[in-house]
């Protein structure tokens, strides 16, 4: 008998001690928190963007007329002044287009001349006529005949003089074509590119083809960078910028944004804007085309108490979460849940662990380099850990948005 009861204790000592051990393990493990010191230092917020390197001016220089190019005055890189001659189109074809439009001019003055030589004796004629039927000596039919033939031949007078013009715009449409075939500077600059050889033909028949690409001055440059429409407001005329090139890659230039071009650029559904930089080239050593990452400092703090992005996104998980919606430890009974709509936007909740438990802190922020965040007010102080991060939570427990709380930053 006693044996029976000894019996039963055990088992019912197995079943407790089986219930325990149950008991701890269904319950859900203390999450782990990865922690970052609020600190105080200097923050610069900057905005990057890529763009390209080209002369304030540069001036396309094509030909009026096709033809073969029979001398060529400069190459890449020359100094050239404005009306100097730079190239030259086979004249022979233009030459004799101006012969012939003369000699059609010259013809056509003959045929005035002749005209109206016709209109002096066709006028004599009607005098005659009409004297002679004032006398009845002739028919009126005749003096009809006679006032036609004097009209007539006034009409060709100023036919004849029409076609005088007409020949005469000729001749001065092949004088110019001639004049084209001499290719001249426009500006005063440097040559920065040649697209033309000795005796390669070139064919201005539908658009004027480019032969040459002069910038004026090279130690004045400007920089077009393609900003994004989300940074676009953060910049302002007259902003200093800096920025690098592949070429010096140690070296960092200076610039000053002289306007932001209204006209957007849509690329692949990514709209951006025009910031022209003014850049001083002094030193030749930068170039047409050269690709610049450009940098504009749109403000700095010397010293913030800064807090990293990741705690402004951090939510505790679910594991650490009560019923309520608050969290356990010292900070349960604040809300967890999304931001309100009255909320103003520049305030923002982060977590801060104290005495192993997160705790909900209101805060209000500034400026943002887009890692690290200044704090303006609210109950942080340099040192406090606010949280970014959880680990360990409940395998299958549904997860905190990263968003809930406030938009990321």
């Amino acid at each position: 008998m006693k044996r029976a009861w000894w019996i039963v204790l055990v088992l019912i000592g197995v079943a407790g001690a089986a219930w325990i051990v149950h008991a701890r393990s269904s319950r859900p493990p203390e999450p782990k928190y990865v922690t970052v010191a609020a600190e105080k230092g200097r923050l610069v917020a900057r905005v990057t963007a890529t763009g390209t390197l080209s002369a304030l001016v540069t001036v396309q220089v094509g030909s009026q007329v096709s033809g073969r190019i029979s001398d060529i005055f400069v190459d890449f890189n020359s100094p050239v002044k404005k009306g100097q001659v730079i190239a030259k189109i086979d004249s022979q074809l233009f030459v004799a287009a101006v012969e012939q439009a003369r000699a059609n001019y010259l013809a056509a003055v003959s045929q005035l001349t002749k005209a109206k030589v016709q209109s002096i004796d066709s006028g004599r004629q009607f005098e005659r006529s009409k004297a002679l039927r004032d006398q009845k000596l002739i028919a009126q039919a005749d003096l009809d005949t006679a006032q036609a033939t004097a009209d007539a031949a006034k009409a060709n007078v100023d036919a004849a003089d029409s076609a005088v013009a007409q020949a005469r715009a000729s001749l001065h449409q092949s004088e110019i074509n001639l004049q084209y075939t001499t290719i001249i500077s426009p500006t005063n600059g440097v040559v920065i590119s040649r697209a033309i050889d000795v005796g390669q033909t070139v064919a201005a028949s539908f658009q004027s083809p480019t032969l040459f690409t002069i910038a004026e001055d090279l130690k004045k440059m400007q920089v077009d960078t393609s900003v994004a429409e989300a940074d676009v407001g953060k910049l302002k005329s007259d902003m200093p910028s800096t920025f690098t090139v592949d070429a010096y890659p140690t070296e960092r230039f200076k610039g000053k944004v002289r306007q932001i071009r209204n006209a957007p650029q849509t690329v692949q559904n990514v709209v951006t804007y025009d910031a022209v930089i003014d850049v001083d080239n002094t030193e030749l050593k930068l170039k047409p085309g050269m690709t610049a990452n450009v940098t504009f400092v749109y403000a700095e703090v010397p010293e913030a108490l800064k807090v990293p992005n990741a705690a402004l996104r951090f939510r505790p998980p679910a594991s650490a979460m009560r019923t309520d919606g608050g969290t356990r430890g010292p900070g349960k009974g604040l809300a967890g849940g999304k931001r309100s709509h009255d909320q103003p936007p520049d305030q923002r909740t982060v977590y801060v662990l104290r005495d192993g438990n997160p705790q909900q802190v209101m805060i209000r922020i500034g400026v943002s380099d887009g890692s690290i965040t200044e704090v303006v007010d609210g109950p942080l102080a340099a040192g406090d850990l606010v949280i970014t991060e959880a680990l360990g939570d409940k395998p299958g427990a549904p997860a905190a948005s990263p968003f809930r709380g406030g938009r990321p930053f």
